[in-house]
């Protein structure tokens, strides 16, 4: 989960490149057949910006931390798993995004499924390896497994249906949590967003009108299964002697799918592919691992 402020900003520095080009609305409209200077300069933006991202990574998060001999971690257990579903989500959309850019290129299906899906797993990879040479993690199997699952998850779809129908999706809310442990939990919310396991929410977020063409439900309209949880002031229970009591929640809900949404500017699809990474505010459904329900009229 802390790589998804690289992510985002990456892309977007990205975007924002494009955005000094000409011809503003043909820039942005995908192109039929493979322009070699497009696919290089996505080849160039996306190798620049994701060692750019690497060496931030390494500078801001890891530099504070003893390094080590590389080393193995089975963190499985940790954060009631809420880690891991970062890891798929995060794996998902680095694939996803990174395939459209290569789409917009010219570049077939398959370089698409090959090349730009599997860019989120490598640079994920990347990351799990400088976990392996730091004396605070590890590198986790766990981890990778998550990571490929969210490639999988793109790619599938992809080949059986040519269309994203479920989309892994993010929202966040800030707790009482990260006051009573700030150095772990994050200190304000830029670093709550991405320390602070307690308000994050990660979502699945299924387009109906894609699984029932034929019914009149609008098409942007989408059914959200969500997961989270609570409690948790370490990555395991009783690692501080502390109360701890932490339990999963389980969300449902609804969503926009906004790729579905129709426009004739490509600009505004770009723009929306982006946004599409994160949950909507919704009434949302709640029952949790206390065996308590409740009903939230907005939920974030």
């Amino acid at each position: 989960m802390r790589v998804l402020y690289f992510i985002i900003v990456v892309f977007l520095l990205f975007l924002n490149g494009l955005n000094a080009q000409s011809k503003f609305e043909d820039f942005f409209k995908p192109s039929d057949t493979l322009l070699t200077k497009r696919r290089n300069a996505v080849v160039i933006s996306e190798t620049v910006f994701s060692s750019a991202a690497l060496i931030g990574l390494h500078q801001l998060w890891y530099a504070d931390y003893e390094k080590s001999s590389f080393q193995f971690k089975n963190d499985n257990r940790d954060w009631l798993q809420m880690d891991k579903a970062g890891h798929v989500y995060s794996s998902y959309h680095l694939g996803r995004l990174s395939a459209d850019m290569l789409g917009w290129s010219g570049v077939s299906k398959e370089g698409q499924l090959l090349y730009g899906a599997g860019f989120g797993f490598v640079f994920l990879t990347a990351v799990e390896v400088f976990d392996g040479y730091s004396a605070e993690w590890g590198f986790s199997w766990g981890d990778v497994a998550a990571n490929a699952t969210g490639t999988a998850m793109y790619v599938s779809q992809e080949l059986l249906w040519n269309e994203q129908r479920i989309i892994p999706k993010f929202s966040f809310h800030t707790t009482s949590y990260a006051n009573q442990r700030p150095e772990l939990l994050g200190e304000g919310l830029n670093e709550q967003i991405l320390k602070d396991y307690n308000g994050q929410t990660y979502w699945l977020s299924a387009n109906i009108h894609s699984f029932a063409k034929t019914s009149k439900i609008p098409k942007w309209l989408n059914l959200a299964l969500g997961y989270g949880a609570e409690g948790m002031l370490s990555s395991q229970k009783n690692n501080l002697g502390t109360n701890d009591d932490r339990f999963r929640q389980f969300y449902i809900s609804f969503d926009v799918d906004l790729s579905k949404i129709e426009t004739k500017s490509h600009f505004l699809k770009t723009i929306f592919s982006v946004l599409n990474t994160i949950k909507i505010p919704a009434p949302t459904f709640e029952i949790n691992g206390l065996g308590k329900s409740k009903f939230h009229i907005i939920y974030f």
